[in-house]
C-alpha cells in the first residue's frame, strides 16, 4: 500500500506538472499568482465604477460582461507584468501562448 508519505509535497508536485527547475522557481510563480490578484482585487471596483456599473442583483449580467472584456484582459497582462518582475517572464509567456493558442481553436471554423 501508498504510504503518504512517500508521496511528493505540493510544491514538488507543481514543479513537475509546470515543469521548472527548482522549487524557488515554483514559489516565484505562485508569489506572482498572488500580486497579480492582489492588484486586480484593488483595480476591479475602480474600473468597474469608471464604466458606470451599479451595484446589485440587477446589474450582475453586465457587472459579469464588463468583468470579463475589461478586468480578465488586465489580469494577464499583470500576470506578464509580475513575471517580469520576478524573473519568470518565460513561464507566465509560455502559458499566454497557450491560453491565446486555444481560445483561436474556440473561433475556427470546424472542417469535416
Amino acid at each position: 500500500m501508498n504510504n503518504p508519505k512517500d508521496r511528493p509535497g505540493f510544491l514538488k508536485r507543481l514543479q513537475a506538472k509546470w515543469k521548472l527547475n527548482s522549487l524557488f522557481q515554483v514559489v516565484m510563480v505562485l508569489v506572482v499568482f498572488a500580486c497579480t490578484g492582489f492588484t486586480i482585487l484593488f483595480i476591479k471596483n475602480p474600473i468597474l465604477d469608471f464604466f458606470g456599473v451599479e451595484r446589485g442583483e440587477e446589474s450582475d449580467m453586465l457587472n459579469t460582461v464588463l468583468y470579463l472584456l475589461l478586468v480578465l484582459p488586465l489580469y494577464q497582462i499583470f500576470l506578464l507584468i509580475y513575471g517580469f518582475i520576478f524573473g519568470q517572464f518565460s513561464f507566465f509567456w509560455e502559458k499566454e501562448k497557450q491560453i491565446f493558442h486555444r481560445m483561436g481553436r474556440l473561433f475556427q471554423s470546424k472542417k469535416k
